[in-house]
Parts: C-alpha cells; sequence; structure tokens
C-alpha cells in the first residue's frame, strides 16, 4: 500500500503511451502464479518475443524492449525464482523485470544481485490525510480529523488498508459518522487496557490470576503476535521495574515471537512470557 505496483505502471506508461504499454508489459501477480509452470510459459514465452518499432506512439520514448512486473515475488517459490533468474539473463537484450517483493531477503541471491533496488518507505501522513480526505468527499463519507489521525496510525503507513478500513467502517455505520470505535473494531486493533490487565495480573504473583486474564484474551480472539508489542510498551513503561528486569522480560517476548512465526502455540506462548514477567517483577502493593 505504499504505490510500488503505481509507481512502475506510471512509468510503462511515461515509456509506451496507453495503447502501446498494452503490448510491451506484462503484469503478473506472483503470489497466484508463482510456479515454475507460470514462469515457463506465461514469462518465458513474453520475453523471447522480438520488439518492433513500427508500432511505437509519438511523443513517448519508447525503449526497445518490454518490461515484465513480477508483483508479490517474495511468495514465488525457490525452483520458480530459479527459473527466473534463467529467463532473465537469456532475454535481457530485449526484456526488463521489475520485481516487486515486501521482504526482500526472500528473492534468491542471484536475482537480487542482478536488480537495482528501490526501497519505498511508509506513505506521510499529510498524503495519506489528502488522499483520505478525497475519498471522504467524493464517496459522501462522514469522518472527522481524530478519526483519520486513528486510521493512519493503524495501518502503519499503507494506504491500501487504510482505505479498506475505512470502507468497512462506512458499511457498519451506513449513512452515520464514522468513529474511531468502529475503526478499531474493523481494523482488529486490541484494546490499550488488556496488556495492561495482563501485566497487573503478573504484578500479583498468583498464576491463577494471569492464567485466567491470558484465556480472556485468548477467547476475545486478540492474536498473541499482536498482543506482545503492547506487553513491550507496558514493560518499558512500568516505573516499578528496573532495566535488568525489564530486559529479562523483553528477552522472553522476544522469544515468543520468534516460537509463534515459526508456528508454535500462542496459549504456551502467552503463559511462558506472562510466567517470566510475574517472576521478574515486584508484588503490586
Amino acid at each position: 500500500g505504499t504505490g510500488k505496483t503505481s509507481s512502475i505502471l506510471a512509468v510503462a506508461r511515461e515509456l509506451y503511451g496507453p495503447t502501446l504499454m498494452r503490448k510491451r508489459v506484462l503484469e503478473l501477480n506472483a503470489s497466484s502464479d508463482r510456479g515454475i509452470k507460470a514462469i515457463r510459459e506465461k514469462v518465458k514465452s513474453f520475453a523471447k518475443t522480438a520488439v518492433g518499432t513500427k508500432d511505437n506512439e509519438k511523443g513517448y520514448p519508447c525503449p526497445p524492449y518490454k518490461i515484465i512486473i513480477l508483483d508479490e515475488a517474495d511468495s514465488m517459490t525457490k525452483d520458480a525464482q530459479t527459473a527466473l533468474r534463467r529467463t532473465m539473463e537469456a532475454h535481457s537484450t530485449v526484456t526488463r523485470f521489475c520485481i516487486i517483493c515486501n521482504y526482500v531477503t526472500r528473492i534468491i541471491e542471484p536475482i537480487a544481485s542482478r536488480c537495482a533496488k528501490f526501497r519505498f518507505s511508509p506513505l506521510s501522513e499529510d498524503s495519506m490525510t489528502g488522499k483520505l480526505r478525497q475519498i471522504c468527499e467524493s464517496e459522501k463519507v462522514q469522518c472527522d480529523q481524530k478519526t483519520l489521525k486513528l486510521l493512519i496510525k493503524v495501518s502503519g503507513g499503507d494506504l491500501r488498508r487504510c482505505i479498506t478500513i475505512l470502507q468497512t467502517a462506512e458499511s457498519v455505520v451506513g449513512d452515520e459518522s464514522v468513529t474511531t470505535d468502529e475503526v478499531l473494531e474493523v481494523a482488529g486493533v486490541i484494546p490499550e487496557d488488556v496488556p495492561s490487565k495482563l501485566l497487573e495480573a503478573c504484578k500479583s504473583k498468583s498464576f491463577s490470576s494471569f492464567q485466567r486474564e491470558a484465556e480472556e484474551a485468548i477467547a476475545m480472539g486478540y492474536p498473541v503476535l499482536e498482543l506482545l508489542p503492547g506487553l513491550v510498551t507496558r514493560v518499558v513503561d512500568e516505573e516499578t521495574l528496573n532495566d535488568t528486569q525489564r530486559s529479562k522480560m523483553c528477552i522472553a517476548i522476544a522469544d515468543a515471537e520468534r516460537n509463534l512465526i515459526d508456528g508454535a502455540d500462542e496459549w504456551l506462548q502467552l503463559l511462558n512470557v506472562l510466567s517470566t514477567i510475574s517472576q521478574n517483577c515486584p508484588e503490586s502493593k
């Protein structure tokens, strides 16, 4: 949602014009066309085709090569990426490749080393606010400044997610104004009091107490991976803890995050974190 695909499509339109672009540009979403078959059939056949000059549009540079855009390429299999590398090497004279991904570490080194890298940072608050206001005016959606700011915050600079949340929230309220409550509910943001209750339960030194709070959090459907950052914030801000206690708690949370990403059980990881916090924090007075 930061404009990666839009940018390369805009560049392609500037190079070829709206008509020739249909012939010279192949756009594939690699998350759905991510196997070797797609690379061999679609990409290779398009890449090896020669480029003519008689169809060039006036007023556009029309360089003598085609462009293949592979969106979400980090979801491609390793075998497909290896096949793509061979295609890139064989047809680089008549075809340029634009590989779009969210995680460059998931692109194999032979491909990554052959590409010029352009990193897209999250969109600024001003640009997102302007676009959201334009959408609200066009679609007649009532939304105040406070709600817009919250929208931008929960989306993390991702305009696509921002618009999706706004659209869903608007469908919930109907003709009424979209408020922060709808945004938080639609975005699935964990309420601030949930990690606070967990920390307070840990300070009581009672296993049954923080087990009960953990059960309630899990029952509400809150993902533990999204709950842990809130716990980190509470631990860092807790004035009764010293640096040694904070560091032990944060290490336990970091280990839990890694384990959850590797597929560990949410319930057990949360209990382990809360047990570590309880062992290292003073009792509440």
